[in-house]
C-alpha cells in the first residue's frame, strides 16, 4: 500500500501543482511531512529519523540516523549502531559520528500510509484555501459574477469556481428572487479566513456596488475624468448619486446618463428597476443640498455647521416633492450630504419667524426692526440669548459695542428669571384672527406684557 502510496511522487507533485495551482514546493513539503509523521507513528518519536525527497529518482527517502559507538559500549541498537557495522556503510565514519541508515518506506504499513495521506491532502487542502483567500483578497472591491446554487438560511451561495461566495440577506436587494442556475453578480464587499476555508461576502445591496457598475458603464468615470463623491441607495427602490468633472468641457450629469438615458439605463436594469438619481456635486454645501433634494425646488437654506445640520425651506406646494414618499428623498439626500436635513414649508417657516420675533419681542426696550436682526443671527428666542456669551451677542448687527451686547443679555436673562418666579408659561404669538384687529406685534407683546403685571399685582394683594 506504502510503495503504491509515494511511487512515482514527481508526476503526483506536478499534476496537484497544476491542477491546483499550488506550488511544487508546498506539495513536496506536505508529502515528506507526511512521510516523517508516518514513520515516527510507526517506530515511535524517540528515533532520531527523517525525510528528503530525491528529485532524481522521484522517491521520498526515509533516514534514520543512529550513533557510531564501540561494540563493548553497544546497549541500544534503535539509537545506536556498533562501529564495526557502521564501517560497512561508511568506511570513513568515526565514532560518536551520527550515521543515516536509509529506510524502505514500504515497511510503514498500511496505517501509517493512510495517515501519511491524510496529512498531505490537508497540506495541499491548505495550500489551496490560502492561494483562493489571497486572490479573492486581491478582488476585493470589484465585481464578480457566478451561478446561485442554493439559499441557506437565507443567504444565497453563489459559485464562483474554485470556491463559494455567501450573498446575506441584508445584502440583498428586496423581493430579488434567484433560482439555482440563475447567474448573479455582486460587489465582493469582505473576504475572510476561517477554519473552513475562505470565506467571501458578495453585495447588491451596497453603495459601492452602485458605484462600481457607473464605473464600468461610464468610460468616462473608469478614465478618471468624471468622480463618484458619494452614493446613497434604497435598495430595490431610489438611489442618488453624485458626480463632478474634473473637466469644464464633460458634463457629468449626461456622461453617467448616457445617450437617451442608455447607460444608467443598464444599471437600472441590473438593479432590478431602481430609481437612479444623478446629481451634480458642489463645494457648497447648501448647493449641494439643494441638488441632493432635486427635483424640489429650494427656498432658502438655514446652516448649522456646529452640530451639521440644515434647515431648508421649500413652498408648499413643493414640500412633498422635497420630502418624498415615506421620506426617501430627504432621507437619500441626508445621506449623500452627511448632513442633518430639516424640511419645512414655507408656511411653517413663516409663522415659526413670526413666533420667534414675537418672542423676541418680549424683551424690554425690543423693537420688531432689532428683533429681526436677533433673529436672523441665529437667535431663535430670548432664551437662546439670555443662554449667550457678550461675544456671541457681539456678532449681531447693531449690538457689536460690549455694553450693548452686556445690557441685551441681561434684560434676557432677566425676562427668563420673571417667568420662571411667576411659574406661567411664556405667551405665544396671536392666531391669524388676531393680527387681523391692526394691532402690530410690539403692541400685542405690551399689552400681554401689562396683563401678566395686573395678575402678578393681583397676586400679590391677595397674598397680603
Amino acid at each position: 500500500m506504502a510503495e503504491n502510496m509515494f511511487s512515482d511522487l514527481s508526476r503526483v507533485i506536478e499534476q496537484v501543482g497544476k491542477d491546483k495551482g499550488i506550488d511544487k514546493q508546498v506539495v513536496i513539503d506536505a508529502i515528506t511531512q507526511g512521510m516523517l509523521v508516518a514513520a515516527r507513528k510507526k517506530y515511535g518519536t524517540y528515533r532520531e529519523i527523517e525525510a528528503a525527497y530525491n528529485e532524481e529518482t522521484g522517491e521520498v527517502e526515509l533516514f534514520e540516523f543512529k550513533e557510531v559507538v564501540p561494540r563493548e559500549k553497544f546497549v541500544d541498537e534503535e539509537v545506536e549502531i556498533p562501529y564495526d557495522e557502521a564501517q560497512k556503510l561508511d568506511p570513513n565514519v568515526q565514532l560518536d559520528d551520527s550515521i543515516g541508515i536509509k529506510m524502505e518506506a514500504q515497511d510503514l504499513g498500511r496505517i501509517a500510509a493512510q495517515t501519511a495521506k491524510q496529512i498531505i491532502m490537508q497540506k495541499v487542502r491548505d495550500a489551496e484555501r490560502n492561494i483562493i483567500f489571497n486572490e479573492f483578497e486581491e478582488r476585493k472591491g470589484e465585481i464578480a459574477s457566478g451561478i446561485a446554487r442554493r439559499v441557506e438560511k437565507g443567504a444565497i451561495v453563489v459559485d464562483l469556481g474554485r470556491t463559494e461566495a455567501y450573498i446575506p440577506p441584508r445584502e440583498q436587494i428586496p423581493g430579488e428572487q434567484y433560482k439555482p442556475g440563475d447567474r448573479i453578480q455582486g460587489y465582493l464587499s469582505e473576504v475572510r479566513q476561517t477554519t473552513r476555508g475562505p470565506q467571501i461576502i458578495m453585495s447588491r445591496a451596497d453603495e459601492r456596488y452602485l458605484m462600481k457598475l457607473f464605473e464600468m458603464e461610464v468610460p468616462e468615470i473608469y478614465d478618471g475624468v468624471v468622480e463618484i463623491m458619494a452614493a446613497a441607495r434604497e435598495p430595490g427602490q431610489r438611489a442618488k448619486i453624485a458626480v463632478r468633472s474634473k473637466d469644464n468641457s464633460v458634463d457629468p450629469v449626461g456622461a453617467c446618463v448616457g445617450m437617451k438615458g442608455s447607460r444608467v439605463q443598464n444599471i437600472v436594469q441590473e438593479l432590478r428597476g431602481e430609481k437612479i438619481d444623478i446629481v451634480p456635486w458642489d463645494e457648497d454645501i447648501t448647493r449641494f443640498a439643494c441638488n441632493a433634494l432635486a427635483p424640489a425646488e429650494i427656498s432658502r437654506v438655514f446652516l448649522d455647521d456646529s452640530n451639521r445640520e440644515m434647515e431648508i425651506v421649500v413652498p408648499d406646494s413643493q414640500l412633498s416633492l422635497a420630502i418624498g414618499k415615506r421620506g426617501q428623498n430627504v432621507r437619500l439626500a441626508a445621506k449623500l450630504t452627511t448632513w442633518k436635513l430639516d424640511i419645512i414649508s414655507e408656511s411653517s417657516a413663516s409663522s415659526r419667524t413670526a413666533e420667534s420675533i414675537f418672542n423676541l419681542m418680549l424683551i424690554p426696550g425690543m423693537n420688531e426692526t432689532m428683533a429681526q436682526n436677533i433673529f436672523q443671527s441665529g437667535f431663535g428666542s430670548f432664551q437662546s440669548v439670555a443662554s449667550a456669551t457678550v461675544q456671541d451677542i457681539m456678532t449681531i448687527p447693531g449690538y457689536d459695542d460690549p455694553d450693548k451686547a452686556e445690557k441685551l443679555l441681561n434684560d434676557a436673562k432677566a425676562v427668563v428669571k420673571k417667568y420662571e418666579a411667576e411659574g406661567i408659561p411664556v405667551p405665544t404669538a396671536p392666531s391669524a384672527a388676531s393680527k387681523q384687529s391692526g394691532s402690530s406685534a410690539k403692541e400685542q407683546a405690551d399689552a400681554l406684557l401689562k396683563q401678566e403685571l395686573q395678575k402678578l399685582n393681583s397676586q400679590e394683594a391677595d397674598e397680603e
